[in-house]
C-alpha cells in the first residue's frame, strides 16, 4: 500500500472515530427524545383521535417556536465550533450569552401571541370547533415553555458545538423520561392527580422543560467546563461579533421560520382531509421522527465538524471532509429508511387507530422511509456543510423556496381541489427534495459554502 493511500485509509479511520464520538450521543438523544415524544401521542391517542388531532393542531405554535430557536442558534453555532477550533473559549461564553438574550426576547412575542390569541391560532389549522376547543387548554398551560426553552435550546446547542455532546443525551434522557412519567399521572390521573386529559400532557411537558434548565445550567457552571465564568464573561459583545452572528444567523433563522410555518400549512391542509386522515399522518410523523432524529445526527455532527475544521484554517480539507460527511450520511439515510418500512406495520398497529387510520398511516412511514436518504442528504448539505461554512442565505433560499413554491401548492392542491387519500398528498409534497437535492449539489460543488466567519474577531 503506498504511503498517500494509507495517510486517507488512516484519515478516514479518524473521521469515523471522531464522527461517532459526535454524532452517536446526538443521535441517542434524538431517538429517546422522538420515542418518549411518540409514547406521549399513544398516551393521549388512547383517549380517541379527536384528542390525538387536537395535540397535534396544539403543538403547532410550540413546533414553530422551537424551530425558530433552533434555527437562531444554528447560525451561533458556526460561531462556537469555529471559536472551539481556534480554542477561543472567552468569546463562546459571549456567543452563548447573547443567544440566550434573543432567545428569551422571542419567548416574550410566543408567550403574547399563544395566551390571548389562542382560538386565532388555532383556527388556522382547524375548522372543527371541538378539536379547537380541545386543543386550547394545551397552549395556554404550555405557554411557560416558551421561557424555559430560551435557556435550554441555546445551552444545548452550545454543548454540541463544543463537542459536550454527552450532555444534551444526558439531560434529555433525564427530562423527556419524567414528561413521559408526568403525562401518566396527569393524562389519566393516577396517584390521586386529576385525570386532565390533553391538559395534563402540556403541564407534564412545562415541568419536565423547567427541569431541563436545571439540569443544563448544573452541567454549564462546572469548573471543568468551557463555559464556567462569571455572568460578565456572557455579556458585554463587541459590535462587530453582533453584526456578524445576526448576518449568519439571521438567514438560518428565517429559514426554520419558513421552514416550519411551511410544514404547519401541511397541517392545515390534511387536517381539512378528516380527522381520520390527519390522525394517522399525526401517527406517521411520530414514528418517523425516531428515525429521522437517529439518522439527522450525522447533519448536526457536520456543522460541528466542518465549523472546527474552518477555525483551523484548512479550507481544503473542509471541503474534501463535506464530501466524505455527505457520502457517509446519505448511504446512513438509505439504511434507516429501509429499516422505518420494515419496522412500519408493527409501530403502527400500537395506535389506536381505526383499520382505515392504520392503512393511512403505514402507507405514509413507506413513503418517508424510501426518500430517507434523499432527504438526509438535502440536511446535511443545509444544516451541516452550508451552515458550518456561513454560508446560511443561500441554506435559506434552496430550502424556502421549495418549500414554499413546491410543497405547500401540492398540500393545498393534494387535499382541497384534487381530494386524494392523505398518503398520495404526503407523497406529492416530497417531490419537493428532488429539486432542493439538485439546486444543494450544485452550490456544493462551487466551494462558495467554505467561509471562515471569526477572522478579525
Amino acid at each position: 500500500m503506498s504511503r498517500p493511500e494509507g495517510r486517507i485509509e488512516n484519515e478516514n479511520r479518524q473521521l469515523y472515530k471522531k464522527l461517532a464520538r459526535i454524532a452517536v450521543p446526538i443521535s441517542i438523544q434524538g431517538v429517546v427524545s422522538a420515542t418518549l415524544n411518540l409514547i406521549d401521542n399513544l398516551m393521549v391517542g388512547f383517549l380517541g383521535e379527536a384528542d390525538l388531532a387536537a395535540v397535534g393542531i396544539a403543538s403547532q405554535i410550540y413546533f414553530i417556536h422551537y424551530l425558530i430557536l433552533y434555527g437562531f442558534t444554528s447560525g451561533t453555532a458556526t460561531f462556537m465550533a469555529q471559536f472551539y477550533g481556534a480554542k477561543d473559549y472567552k468569546n463562546i461564553r459571549k456567543v452563548v450569552g447573547f443567544s440566550i438574550v434573543v432567545a428569551f426576547c422571542v419567548a416574550v412575542v410566543f408567550f403574547v401571541s399563544a395566551f390571548f390569541f389562542t382560538d386565532n391560532i388555532l383556527g388556522i389549522y382547524s375548522n372543527d370547533p371541538r378539536i379547537i376547543e380541545m386543543a386550547r387548554p394545551y397552549v395556554k398551560i404550555g405557554t411557560a415553555c416558551f421561557f424555559f426553552l430560551a435557556f435550554s435550546v441555546p445551552l444545548e446547542m452550545a454543548f454540541k458545538a463544543t463537542q459536550q455532546t454527552r450532555v444534551p443525551l444526558i439531560v434529555s434522557t433525564v427530562v423527556f423520561s419524567t414528561n413521559t412519567c408526568l403525562n401518566y399521572i396527569f393524562i389519566f390521573g393516577k396517584f390521586g392527580a386529576p385525570a386532565m386529559g390533553v391538559a395534563g400532557a402540556a403541564l407534564a411537558t412545562a415541568i419536565a422543560r423547567f427541569l431541563e434548565v436545571l439540569i443544563s445550567l448544573i452541567f454549564a457552571h462546572r469548573k471543568s467546563n468551557c463555559f464556567h465564568g462569571s455572568y460578565r464573561d456572557f455579556f458585554g459583545w463587541k459590535k462587530e461579533m453582533v453584526l456578524r452572528i445576526v448576518k449568519n444567523s439571521m438567514p438560518t433563522t428565517l429559514n426554520e421560520l419558513l421552514w416550519s410555518v411551511g410544514q404547519s400549512m401541511y397541517v392545515a391542509a390534511f387536517s381539512r382531509i378528516g380527522t381520520t386522515a390527519y390522525a394517522a399522518y399525526q401517527a406517521a410523523a411520530s414514528i418517523n421522527s425516531i428515525f429521522s432524529f437517529a439518522a439527522f445526527s450525522v447533519g448536526d455532527a457536520a456543522l460541528i465538524l466542518v465549523g472546527e475544521k474552518l477555525g483551523e484554517g484548512e479550507r481544503e480539507q473542509t471541503y474534501i471532509l463535506g464530501k466524505k460527511l455527505l457520502k457517509i450520511g446519505t448511504v446512513l439515510g438509505i439504511l434507516v429508511g429501509l429499516l422505518l418500512v420494515l419496522a412500519a406495520k408493527p409501530l403502527v398497529g400500537f395506535f389506536s387507530l381505526t383499520a382505515l387510520g392504520k392503512t393511512y398511516a403505514f402507507r405514509i412511514l413507506v413513503i418517508y422511509g424510501l426518500c430517507m436518504g434523499l432527504n438526509l442528504y438535502n440536511g446535511i448539505n443545509i444544516t451541516g456543510t452550508l451552515r458550518g461554512g456561513g454560508d446560511t442565505r443561500f441554506a435559506m433560499m434552496a430550502e424556502c423556496s421549495c418549500v414554499w413554491l413546491v410543497a405547500v401548492p401540492l398540500a393545498f392542491l393534494a387535499s382541497q381541489v384534487l381530494h386524494v387519500p392523505i398518503f398520495i398528498a404526503v407523497l406529492m409534497i416530497k417531490s419537493e427534495e428532488v429539486v432542493k437535492c439538485i439546486i444543494l449539489t450544485k452550490r456544493f460543488i462551487s466551494k462558495k459554502w467554505v467561509n471562515n466567519v471569526i477572522t478579525g474577531l
